[in-house]
Parts: C-alpha cells; structure tokens; sequence
C-alpha cells in the first residue's frame, strides 16, 4: 500500500515539475535585473537644473533601452526634459553590466512636483523605478518695503585689462619706431646724388671714312696751291698716319717713315708702297730739308694718298659702337650701398603695412 502511495507521489511531481519551473523563472530572472533612479538636488530655485540618473544592471549582453525624451518635453506637468546624456558603462558583479542615463530637468513654477516611475525595458521587459519629489522654490520678496527694490542695473563695460591691451601697444610702438626709420631712410637716399649710367649707341666713322673727311678738308682750304708746302704735306702724311694707325693697329704715329713702310710690307703690294715711300719721302724732304714741290707734284701725292687709302679700306665693319660707362671703385660701392638701401626701404614698409593692419583688427576686435 505504501508502495503504491510512494508511487502516485513521484508521478505526480513528474508531472507537476515543469510547471513548477516555468512559474518560477521569470521571478529568478526578474530578480538578476534591477534599474533605479535617483535625483542630485530635491529643491532647487525657478529656473535652475536639477539631474536624474536613471541606472539599470543586467547581463553584458541584455538590451537595455531607456525612455527618451525629446528637448522641452515635459516628464510631469511642469518640469521639462532639457537634455539626455548617456554615461559610459560600468562593470558590475558576476558578469553584470551598469548601464545609466543622465536627464537634465529645470522648471519655472514654484511648487512640490510629483516624477512618476520611469520605465526601463531590457530584452523587451520593462521594469520600473520607483517615484521622485522635485520641490521648486522661489526667492521671497518683500512686499512691504517697496523702497529696498532697485531697479535692473544699465549695461555696464568692461574693465580695463593690461593683459588685453599690451601686445597692440608695443607692436605699436614697434610701429611707429619702423615709420621713423624707414622716413629717415628715404630722406637719405632721396637727397643723395643718384649715380645714373646710360649706356650710349655711338655712330663712329670707320678710319677710311675720317681719312677721307680730313683730305676733302685739304682740298676745301686749297692746300695743294698753298705757298707753305710744309703745311701741306704735314696735315696729309698726319691724315694718312692716323688711317694707317687705326686700320693696321700699331702706333703709326710716334714711327718714322721707313719704320712704317716696313710694318706695311707684309700686308701691301709693292706698287702701293712705292707709291707711299715716294709721298713720305717728299714729306720729310719738304719739311726737314725745305724742299720746293711743284704744283703737279702735289696733286700726284694727294692722288696717292687717296688711292692707298681706297685700297686698304675696309667695308664691312660696323659703324655703331655701344659705350658702357666706366665707374670708380667708389662709384660702383654707392650703387650697391643704394640698391641694399631701397631693398631694406621695401622690407620695413611691408613690415610697416603688416604690423598697421593687426593693429587695427585686433583694436576693432576689442572694441566690439
């Protein structure tokens, strides 16, 4: 009988042990899930902010979702939500994670509000606080002493700040130390002698050219018929010198007339030389030993003269010569001084400029 009793008994709890366990699992899991709200300052003054953070522990890998509120929306009547800030999450006990929500309220009524319970879900489930009290005071006034009132103050400025002020002052100073200097410069290099060089294009007679200017100057003051053979025949063997001087080179001019002949000789035809020792030698006989030339004699001289230098001439050089100034040692030292001097003048004016601007920019932003 005992046997059997036993029996039903076991069966029944085989039976009933399911149940048993499906009821009474929610309330172990439940009991592993806790949220909680709190409230930094249960009375504050209108206007100002009060702080609930809302706090939920559950598994590491639970769902944990917080009411949201979105800006100025009210959690009671009377007291509006400002802001929602997350916090970070922290470790808790046996592989729980602390998760929390921070809610920024203000109101601008004077009374004891009432926060109800805020609701937390985790896994879908939710769970809730437990109520707040927020009570919002105001400053008392006193009605009766109306003369203690005062009258909202005027905008007022700002004080004066050394610190705010100082860098404008000394980079102005620097400023006007810069202006001077740079005035100072520019009168100097203003009233001093500028040292200018041009370079000239010169158009120069090529010495066939001059030679033949000088003997058709000959024949204008009628020379050849002159009574002073002497004078004759030294501007001629002078013109004819300085041809021979300025085509061939050498100092025709300080050399005797054999001396000349024989530098020619390596050049020139033995006709035309002849013909040139015969001119030179009348010359020095004419001007040495008073030596009387007949009319005809003149004339054949000056023809070879004009024939020699005709053959000898030369065409194809060019008649423009480009004359650079020479300067001193000195000279050249001022137009180097002068040009250091205006490239120093162009560094302080755009220093200058930079430096005026900041001024004015960091003076406009003070002043506004």
């Amino acid at each position: 009988m005992k046997f059997i009793i036993g029996y039903k008994v076991k069966e029944r709890v085989k039976w009933f042990l399911p149940f048993y366990l499906l009821a009474f699992l929610p309330l172990s899991l439940s009991a592993q899930v806790s949220v909680e709200a709190s409230i930094d300052n249960i009375e504050m003054l209108v206007g100002q902010q009060a702080h609930v953070t809302l706090k939920a522990v559950s598994k590491e890998n639970s769902k944990v979702e917080f009411p949201t509120f979105q800006p100025s929306q009210y959690v009671t009547p009377g007291v509006e939500v400002l802001n929602c800030q997350p916090q970070e999450d922290k470790e808790a006990d046996n592989g729980f994670v602390e998760k929390s929500m921070v809610y920024t309220l203000t109101s601008f009524d004077d009374t004891l509000y009432y926060i109800p319970p805020l609701t937390v879900k985790v896994d879908g489930k939710p769970y809730k606080t437990k109520s707040l009290a927020l009570k919002v005071l105001t400053i008392e006034v006193d009605t009766t002493h109306v003369d203690q009132f005062f009258p909202p103050k005027g905008v007022q400025e700002n004080p004066f700040l050394w610190s705010d002020w100082s860098s404008i002052f000394w980079f102005s100073v620097l400023l006007l130390i810069l202006s001077a200097l740079t005035y100072y410069l520019y009168v100097r290099l203003r009233d001093n002698k500028p040292i200018i060089t041009h370079i000239r294009i010169v158009k120069r007679l090529l010495p066939h050219q001059k030679a033949m200017k000088e003997i058709e100057q000959i024949k204008a003051d009628k020379m050849v018929t002159s009574e002073n053979p002497k004078e004759y025949y030294t501007k001629l063997t002078d013109t004819l010198r300085k041809y021979i001087e300025e085509r061939y080179g050498f100092n025709a001019m300080e050399m005797t007339s054999s001396e000349i002949i024989e530098k020619l000789m390596a050049t020139q035809d033995q006709k035309s030389l002849d013909e040139l020792r015969h001119l030179f030698t009348t010359a020095d006989l004419v001007k040495f030993a008073k030596y009387s030339t007949l009319i005809n004699e003149n004339d054949i001289n000056l023809v070879n003269a004009i024939d020699f230098i005709n053959q000898t001439k030369l065409d194809n050089v060019p008649t423009e010569e480009t004359v650079k100034p020479q300067l001193s040692e000195e000279d050249q030292r001022s137009v180097k001084t002068r040009r250091l001097l205006k490239i120093f003048i162009t560094a302080l004016l755009v220093v200058s400029v930079v430096l005026l601007v900041y001024v004015v920019y960091s003076t406009y932003q003070l002043i506004n």
